[in-house]
């Protein structure tokens, strides 16, 4: 069952210094700014309880090298876990929880589908919350949910569609990471007592000892050269970097495949996924022609 309930800090402008991406509203509706809420409990988030503790939940045998990408060496750390309900963020939250961290699960929630119903009623947030909802209960993880649909419009969408208008191909993708999961999330819990953001990624990141600690955090590729994401993650700031763990790094998908089913709880069905995750169901060029 979902424990925690809270209410963060009104989110901080992003990208401070910089022009907007839209000179004009692109759409004459828009929502007022959605407060971060929990799913469910009353009980609020305090520092101390942010996280679930070390090793609660139900157990599972992991081989060492699978944690060696999140910092198993380094436990227990309290990580906010970056969650979508699919195999992938499913799998990193659970290496993380078995390397003997202290997690709490984050789902973003960033579709429109109050106001703009005609492009995101269909999309399955929801089913995903659910999904997300029982891999956290399996390890008796916490899960909270953050609204960023603002955020998202203003930082990605507004831009995707700008850059079309002008004859250019965008990478949502890249925008999405720097300014909204490692953007406007990480300012959102920046004075929780995380040690790390941690999320699903194929990519890596090696941080500098502490008798370094000047050095800089390094991307690096992850070990399946294929599905490889260090690409949309190159335009993260070293301040972010220092902030983050993918403990998918050192494996392969095949890995994360198999090691999900010896997990004996399956995730849903991926879908194929083509850098719009805001418009998995919907229609671009609908969008395109409305705004």
């Amino acid at each position: 069952m979902l424990r925690v309930a809270s209410t963060l800090p009104t989110l901080r402008p992003l990208l401070r210094g910089l022009p907007p991406l839209n000179h004009k509203p692109l759409l004459g509706s828009r929502l007022p700014p959605l407060p971060f809420r929990a799913l469910s409990s009353s009980a609020p988030l305090t520092a101390a309880a942010a996280a679930a503790p070390a090793g609660a939940g139900e157990a599972v045998a992991v081989e060492e090298h699978l944690t060696r990408c999140a910092a198993a060496g380094r436990a227990p750390l309290r990580v906010a876990v970056l969650v979508s309900g699919g195999v992938d963020s499913s799998v990193a939250l659970r290496l993380l929880h078995a390397a003997g961290h202290s997690c709490t699960a984050f789902y973003l929630k960033i579709w429109f589908q109050e106001d703009f119903r005609n492009f995101w009623s269909e999309c399955p947030w929801d089913e995903d919350l659910k999904y997300a909802q029982a891999v956290c209960d399996k390890i008796d993880v916490p899960l909270e949910v953050v609204h960023l649909s603002d955020e998202y419009w203003n930082h990605v969408v507004s831009h995707i569609i700008n850059e079309y208008r002008c004859g250019r191909t965008p990478i949502p993708d890249v925008l999405c990471n720097t300014r909204i999961k490692f953007g406007a999330f990480l300012e959102a819990i920046g004075n929780m007592g995380f040690d790390y953001i941690a999320s699903g990624h194929y990519a890596h990141v090696t941080h500098p000892s502490s008798e370094n600690a000047e050095e800089p955090s390094v991307l690096q590729l992850s070990k399946d050269k294929v599905k490889d994401q260090t690409y949309f993650l190159s335009h993260l700031s070293q301040s972010q970097l220092r902030r983050l763990l993918f403990p998918l790094g050192c494996m392969t998908k095949d890995e994360v495949r198999n090691w999900l089913l010896n997990w004996t709880f399956l995730t849903k069905v991926e879908r194929t996924h083509k850098g719009y995750a805001f418009l998995e169901r919907s229609s671009l060029a609908s969008l395109l022609k409305d705004t």
